[in-house]
C-alpha cells in the first residue's frame, strides 16, 4: 500500500493517457487495484457486480473445463493400461493438491502470507491443484471480489494514518509566534 502514490495503471497527475483534460490524484494513500477489479471495489462503481458476476461465471467455467480435461487425461490412463494403482494415484494426488490450493488461496484472500518464500515453494503444488484455486474464485466472488475485505481493511489503516497524520500538523510554525504569545528572553 503506497501512501503517496497512484495505483499502478493510473496517470500521472496533471493529465490522463489520452491527452484529455487534467486529473488530480488526491494525496493520501491509494487503493490498491485488484485483478479484473482494479479500483472499482472501493466504492462499488465501474460495473464491479458485473465484474464480480464474470468472475463468478468465469472461474466456474475453468474449473468445469479442467475438469473434463483431467477426465480426458483419466481415460488416457485407462487406454494405456498402466493399471488401477496408478490411477488411484492420479485422482488422488490431484484431489489433495486441489484441497491444498483451495486453503491457500482462500487464506490468501483475508491475510497476506506470513512467509512468502513458503508461498512460492508451493506454487508448484498450487498449479497442480489449480481445480481447487479456480472453485475458491468462484465460491469468493460470490459475496465478494476476491481479496476485497483484505484490501479495504488495508487502505481503511492507510487512510485513517494519514488523516492522523495530516491533522497533527498545525501549519506554519513562524505563524504562531506571530500570534502574540511571545517567550521569554533568555538571559
Amino acid at each position: 500500500m503506497s501512501e503517496n502514490s497512484a495505483a499502478p495503471g493510473t496517470p500521472p497527475t496533471g493529465g490522463t493517457p489520452s491527452g484529455g483534460s487534467p486529473t488530480a490524484t488526491p494525496p493520501g494513500p491509494q487503493p490498491e487495484p485488484i485483478r479484473f477489479f482494479g479500483t472499482t471495489w472501493v466504492d462499488h462503481d465501474g460495473g464491479y457486480g458485473l465484474r464480480r458476476a464474470g468472475v463468478a461465471v468465469g472461474s466456474l467455467a475453468a474449473a468445469v473445463a479442467a475438469c473434463f480435461v483431467l477426465r480426458f487425461a483419466y481415460e488416457g490412463l485407462q487406454i494405456a493400461e498402466v493399471g488401477s494403482f496408478v490411477g488411484i494415484l492420479v485422482i488422488a494426488m490431484f484431489s489433495v493438491c486441489s484441497a491444498i490450493a483451495f486453503r491457500k488461496t482462500w487464506e490468501g484472500f483475508g491475510a497476506r502470507p506470513e512467509d512468502p518464500a513458503r508461498e512460492d515453494s508451493l506454487r508448484g503444488l498450487k498449479s497442480i491443484g489449480f481445480i481447487g484455486s479456480l472453485l475458491a474464485y468462484f465460491v469468493r466472488s460470490l459475496t465478494e471480489a476476491p481479496g476485497e475485505k483484505l484490501r479495504r481493511t488495508e487502505y481503511e489503516k492507510a487512510r485513517a494514518r494519514f488523516d492522523k497524520r495530516r491533522s497533527t500538523r498545525t501549519g506554519n510554525p513562524a505563524a504562531r509566534k506571530a500570534s502574540g504569545r511571545k517567550r521569554p528572553k533568555r538571559g
